[in-house]
Parts: C-alpha cells; sequence; structure tokens
C-alpha cells in the first residue's frame, strides 16, 4: 500500500480511537475501510496486463486456532484472495494457506492482524450471561459472530468500491480466474466445511464485528493474552 494512502488511514483511525462518540467513530472507520478498498481498485493494472499470484502460509497458534484461522480466511476472501486451511502445523496451530495478487496479500495481512486482536481485546471484555452454562461454546459463537461481521461489512465496502470503479469487473473476473487456475495447481482436492454455533454468543460476536476497526495498522500475529482457553 502506498505510504500516503497508509498514513490517511492511520490518521482515520486515531480520530475514531480519540472520540467517545460511537457516531463518530463508526463513521471514521467506515471511512478507514472504504480507503483501503478503494486502494484495492486503484491499484488494479490495465486489463490485459499479466501479473502473477502469489502465496503465503499464516499458522494461527493455539487457544482459538480454529476460530483465527477462521477471522484470517474470511478477511482474505473479502478482499479478494483465495484462502484454505490446510491442517495443523508442527507446533500446533492452524495454518492458512492464502493465494492472491500483491496488493490483496498485503491489504489482507494489514486487516487480519489488527483484527486478531481486536478479536482479543473484545473477548476479554464480554461478560458472559449469568444463565449461561456452556461459557467456552458461548465464547467459541461470539468469535464466530464477531468474524462473520466483519466479513459483511468488509464485503460492503469492497462491492461499493468495484461498483465505483468502471471496466474493473472484467480486471477483476480474469484475476480471480487466474488466482482460482494457481489454487488448483496446488490442491486439486478441495473440500468445504461450514463451522456450526451455539448459544447467544454469536448474537453478541456479531455485535462487536459491527464496531470493529477495519483499517487499523501495524500489529503482529502473536497470541493475545486475553484469547486463553476457559477465560
Amino acid at each position: 500500500m502506498r505510504e500516503r494512502t497508509l498514513e490517511r488511514v492511520r490518521k482515520l483511525l486515531a480520530k475514531a480511537e480519540r472520540t467517545d462518540n460511537e457516531h463518530e467513530r463508526a463513521t471514521f472507520m467506515a471511512a478507514a475501510s472504504a480507503l483501503m478498498a478503494k486502494h484495492g481498485i486503484d491499484s488494479l493494472p490495465p486489463a490485459g496486463t499479466r501479473q502473477a499470484p502469489g502465496d503465503r502460509i499464516v499458522t494461527l497458534p493455539n487457544p482459538w486456532s480454529r476460530e483465527k484461522a477462521r477471522l484470517v480466511s474470511l478477511v482474505a476472501q473479502a478482499v479478494r484472495c483465495r484462502p484454505l486451511l490446510i491442517g495443523r502445523g508442527e507446533a500446533g496451530g492452524q495454518r492458512v494457506h492464502v493465494f492472491g495478487f500483491a496488493a490483496d496479500l498485503e491489504r489482507a495481512d494489514l486487516l487480519a492482524t489488527s483484527l486478531l486482536l481486536q478479536m482479543a481485546s473484545g473477548l476479554a471484555r464480554v461478560r458472559v450471561p449469568g444463565d449461561v452454562t456452556a461459557v467456552r461454546a458461548y465464547r467459541r459463537s461470539w468469535l464466530l459472530g464477531f468474524t462473520d461481521e466483519v466479513y459483511r461489512l468488509l464485503r460492503v465496502a469492497e462491492s461499493q468500491a468495484e461498483e465505483a470503479s468502471t471496466g474493473a469487473a472484467l480486471v477483476l473476473a480474469d484475476r480471480r480466474a487466474e488466482v482460482e487456475r494457481v489454487v488448483a495447481a496446488h490442491y486439486p482436492n478441495i473440500r468445504v466445511s461450514v463451522p456450526r454455533t451455539s448459544g447467544t454468543g454469536y448474537r453478541d460476536g456479531v455485535a462487536a464485528g459491527r464496531r470493529a476497526d477495519l483499517g487499523r495498522t501495524g500489529m503482529t500475529t502473536d497470541t493475545a493474552p486475553e484469547l486463553t482457553p476457559g477465560r
């Protein structure tokens, strides 16, 4: 991402972090995510230009490694990358193999590293309702709800940026096809799975995801201490 664009995103997020007004915070967050989506469209090459997709493998440590891997996967998918869950690494934790073009891989990395920590801090603030007996199931459904809402909001921003661009649809279709060809060469047999949710934690996680800062940068993917089992 161009440094000038990154600086604009940082300034918007600084304003969001300083205000106590939820409406103002939501406005700054929406502007930051829209700016990142626009950057994704502006970085597209002219139609007919040949580029090769790249890839990277992300390892998400325990605890909650599957839920964190799902967040990384859906964030990558939202910004036009192709993620695949490829099982556990040598040290445990889940691995996600992400394919995409350079600008989209960069955006996926910036967003996912930020949102992993936002999800951790959100989970740390969760107060499980007194009538909930399956606490871990509640927390897991909260994490899934957070992830699904973040994905929905990112897709809205991406779709709006695509619709505002003349001629982007053909280029994007060609790039999707190119990414899929690379994925098929690596993994000819792909199996799809859908996580199950339970409890009211999902609804509360959705609400938290709606408030997420979709453009914060500069985070790392180290396990946050708040994401510990049974907390």
